[in-house]
């Protein structure tokens, strides 16, 4: 069942998620679904907060994306990113490795709105899969922008938080609009 997508300004984007215990019935459903949304919404990631929900989880599938390669490395070796997609991250928690890179973002809470945001060039992985088993990988490339991304959403962290001050002075205009549309759709509740 495709969700709805909650836009800058709802509360929940700002939660920190709470940690997955068991992987319940629900939980299965909530991951099929977040697939199911994000594919109809175009997108490469899409965290539990973004269906309203704010539970460490997070769903990941960047195949579609041909123009911003990614890297993957399973125990130390290189492997193939597909061989990871579509991807599941439950309670994931990551450690950047590398410089700092400068890559254009857009986010599905923020129609229409991409910046250039500065994150590690690759980052070591851990979580816990679909089904609760624990999976490792360092990646890099658009797979490691996605995971410290979504994270970020996991944690209450939005991407406008990462831009630089000139950029997000720029957008300012558009965040405030889009704010006070998400506010006044929640009042009419």
């Amino acid at each position: 069942m495709v969700l709805p997508i909650v836009k800058y300004g709802h509360p929940v984007l700002r939660k920190k998620g709470e940690r997955i215990e068991a992987i319940t019935p629900e939980i299965k459903k909530l991951i099929a679904d977040m697939f199911e949304t994000m594919e109809a919404s175009h997108g490469v990631g899409l965290a539990a907060q973004q269906v309203g929900i704010a539970k460490q989880l997070t769903v990941i599938d960047v195949r579609a994306v041909t123009d911003r390669p990614s890297t993957l490395e399973l125990d130390g070796k290189p492997a193939e990113v597909d061989s990871l997609m579509p991807l599941v991250l439950i309670n994931p928690e990551i450690i950047p490795v590398g410089e700092p890179v400068a890559g254009p973002e857009g986010c599905l809470s923020f129609p229409e709105i991409f910046a250039d945001i500065s994150r590690p060039g690759a980052v070591d992985v851990q979580a816990l899969d679909a089904k609760g088993r624990p999976i490792a990988f360092r990646c890099g490339g658009l797979l490691a922008r996605a995971v410290q991304h979504e994270t970020d959403h996991l944690n209450g962290v939005l991407f406008i938080d990462r831009m630089d001050k000139k950029t997000k002075a720029e957008l300012q205009p558009e965040l405030d609009d889009l704010q006070a549309a998400t506010k006044k759709g929640l009042q009419k509740k």
